[in-house]
């Protein structure tokens, strides 16, 4: 089946009825998938037959009025890797906390992968990674400014700070797919940065299209999918996720003393009370007893 991940800044006047005809059009064309839903714009993932996740791509684009098509990452899936079809309203499809800054009425410059690594390669260019600290420690560009975020909701403050000493300075940044960089731009010219910089299509389409020998990206790219990570060829890293906190773990995480499968790990062991802790060691349990069974225990790999 294919998988297509996508979204779309724009106004979106009273979400709940565009909320329900959107769940009933996934649901009539058979897809699985969760779509965020705000007055912001929309963000979402779908899974299914080709014909049908198009057929719903051209449906919001009439809705919208949109002329291009919409940007939309495409890949293959051997099985489903949603169990339900969920359309839901919040108020970001990108939780920075601002629902207030609109992408689409202003937002940093899009730079090419063919244009990026000579704007990174400039000395006078910060180059910021607005992902995660975890995202950031699984691979990233070299020269890049960690925030050190455990959320993204945590980065207006670390942007607020670094605006107080460099906002004469250009800004190169970039996140995965490209959504995180839309919001996190729009904050930084607000804040009074004058050139704000933002990698199309993340990462991820820069490693699609940039050739080996041209290709800047140091280690894994961590993605929100049972594959965890991919490697500069896009194919599964070599990370697996814990469980418990969500966090990647590499084979020297595996190798430690703290790791539990199903439990815990170097980075959480001293997070989880008692009782969390014993729920996983039951959860655990279960998947075992389900594995011994040739049954699937369900959430296994949730």
């Amino acid at each position: 089946m294919k998988v297509v991940s996508f979204y779309r800044f724009l106004d979106v006047n009273d979400p709940q009825p565009f909320r329900d005809e959107l769940q009933a059009l996934c649901e009539d064309h058979g897809l699985l998938g969760t779509i965020l839903v705000a007055d912001e714009g929309f963000n979402g993932t779908l899974a299914g037959n080709a014909a049908a996740i198009r057929a719903v791509l051209t449906w919001l684009q009439k809705r919208f009025g949109i002329a291009e098509d919409l940007d939309a990452r495409w890949t293959d899936a051997d099985e489903p890797p949603f169990r339900h079809m969920r359309v839901r309203i919040k108020k970001e499809i990108v939780a920075l906390g601002r629902p207030d800054l609109l992408p689409h009425e202003k937002t940093g410059k899009h730079v090419s992968p063919e244009e990026w690594n000579a704007l990174i390669e400039d000395p006078d260019v910060l180059v910021i990674d607005t992902r995660n600290h975890y995202e950031f420690e699984v691979g990233t560009f070299p020269g890049a400014l960690d925030p050190g975020n455990d959320s993204f909701r945590e980065f207006p403050a670390f942007a607020t700070e670094l605006a107080k000493t460099s906002n004469d300075r250009p800004l190169a940044m970039f996140c995965t797919g490209g959504i995180r960089c839309e919001k996190a731009t729009a904050l930084m010219l607000e804040l009074g940065f004058n050139e704000v910089y933002h990698l199309q299509g993340g990462i991820l389409n820069y490693l699609e299209v940039t050739p080996a020998d041209e290709n800047r990206w140091q280690g894994e790219c961590f993605v929100f999918d049972t594959r965890v990570a991919v490697d500069r060829d896009l194919a599964e890293g070599g990370y697996v996720q814990c469980h418990a906190c969500r966090r990647p773990l590499s084979k020297e995480d595996l190798a430690s003393p703290d790791y539990r499968e199903g439990v815990s790990c170097p980075r959480c062991v001293n997070e989880a009370d008692e009782d969390r802790i014993a729920r996983l060691e039951e959860r655990r349990r279960q998947i075992r007893l389900a594995r011994q069974r040739g049954e699937s225990h369900i959430g296994a790999n949730t």
